[in-house]
């Protein structure tokens, strides 16, 4: 077991390149299912779970391959409808593979999907939209048999929630369906619009992505293509919030602006800076930071749930009392009692956390819940005064292309211990 050990209290600044976003490269790696002939992607991070998607292909029968930030994928000689039990178990985002795999296959077998634990996250959803365009569900010790015997065709479907998976597994079994597929209630997140282009450059004809309402109309095949992956609008308010912290300097390059509105609203309210100048963002810390009366998770373009921690580790150093209110999963509260080792002051209550922010935070010992709650331990361990170590990183692997070295030229005092 690894863990990551920081002295905090160092002030970072200097400029940093933005990481290809996990939410739209797993989707994209997905998709080369459908597409029968090679597929370069470009802009992919090491993450683990990249790792386990391209294991996932290979467990198809397809060939892929990384070499630098470029995954190939060629799923000419694809094999297999079933994803192994323990590649499921490793990432909850597997369950994207399903609307690829059966409109490749015309059949599926997956067992539930593991990841964080964030509380419920049933994939009904999924399952009864594709259940609309053909596809009969049969469920037997934990594992789900999905088959279109007479294939896949269109369909009209009303998503009760923009769920981001299920609008993206929709997109992808409608591809190559017969007829056309109208999702209203879409997930308008740009990591769909991002597997859409994929998708459309690959001879799919999907139109609508970015707002409520998305059209499909399905092509008999699909070929190959070249793409390269947006940057992550998450890892990038991870970094700022770094830069925040520590009272430095950061200019963020390779950055969408506009998905970030939402983001940059909560550093500017904490009293930071922020400029932006095409694809770059430069954030300058003030002396402290200040609270936010309430901030809220919302579906995009709303504040993201997987900012949440993000916020609350922030927030805990900022003057005054700030609430943040989770309005997406039951359970992202966790990471909070680690959090709290630091000297922070969290209150949670249901769906809110209070925070009364404090002057100074101090080293800790402390452990990873969840992705997104390792990197709120990251940057209280950078503001905080002495050393503090990090366990349980595997999550944060998860989601960010090796943090330590993304910071360290920053000025942080970070680094990897094995333990």
């Amino acid at each position: 077991m690894s863990e990551i050990i920081i002295g905090g209290g160092k002030r970072l600044s200097g400029d940093l390149n933005v990481q290809g976003a996990k939410n739209s490269v797993l989707p994209v790696l997905a998709a080369t299912v459908l597409c029968g002939k090679e597929c370069v992607i470009h802009n992919c991070p090491a993450l683990s779970d990249v790792e386990t998607s391209i294991k996932i292909l290979r467990a198809l029968g397809c060939f892929a391959q990384r070499q630098g930030d470029a995954v190939t994928v060629n799923s000419e000689g694809i094999s297999g409808c079933e994803i192994p039990d323990s590649l499921m178990r490793e990432m909850r985002s597997s369950v994207v593979f399903l609307g690829a795999i059966i409109g490749r296959c015309k059949k599926a077998v997956i067992s539930s999907p593991g990841g964080c634990e964030l509380g419920p996250r049933p994939i009904d959803l999924h399952l009864s939209s594709l259940e609309k365009m053909g596809v009969t569900v049969t469920e037997e010790h934990g594992f789900l048999y999905c088959t279109a015997e007479k294939g896949l065709h269109g369909a009209e479907i009303n998503l009760v929630f923009p769920s981001v998976g299920a609008t993206e597994n929709i997109i992808l079994a409608a591809a190559t369906a017969k007829g056309i597929t109208v999702i209203h209630g879409a997930a308008k997140e740009p990591e769909i619009s991002d597997l859409a282009d994929f998708l459309n450059s690959a001879g799919a004809k999907i139109y609508g992505c970015g707002s409520d309402t998305v059209k499909i109309y399905g092509v008999e095949k699909l070929g190959g293509a070249e793409h390269t992956i947006i940057p992550d609008r998450i890892a990038a308010a991870t970094y700022m919030a770094c830069a925040a912290v520590t009272g430095g300097t950061l200019t963020l390059n390779g950055v969408m602006p506009s998905h970030m509105v939402s983001l940059f609203w909560l550093f500017k309210e904490c009293g930071c800076g922020v400029e932006l100048s095409g694809k770059s963002v430069r954030i300058t810390a003030p002396e402290r930071l200040s609270g936010v009366p309430t901030v809220r998770s919302l579906v995009y373009p709303g504040f993201p749930t997987d900012a949440g921690p993000i916020a609350v580790a922030m927030l805990s150093l900022a003057k005054g009392t700030s609430v943040f209110v989770e309005n997406i999963f039951e359970n992202r509260f966790r990471y909070v009692d680690e959090l709290k080792r630091f000297g922070a002051k969290i209150k949670t209550e249901g769906k809110a956390a209070v925070i009364e922010g404090v002057s100074e935070l101090s080293g800790a010992d402390c452990k990873a819940t969840d992705l997104r709650g390792g990197a709120a331990l990251i940057i209280a361990a950078l503001a905080a005064g002495g050393e503090s170590k990090i366990g349980e990183i595997h999550h944060i692997e998860r989601g960010y292309d090796d943090i330590a070295a993304a910071l360290k030229p920053l000025g942080a005092d970070i680094k990897y211990s094995k333990e």
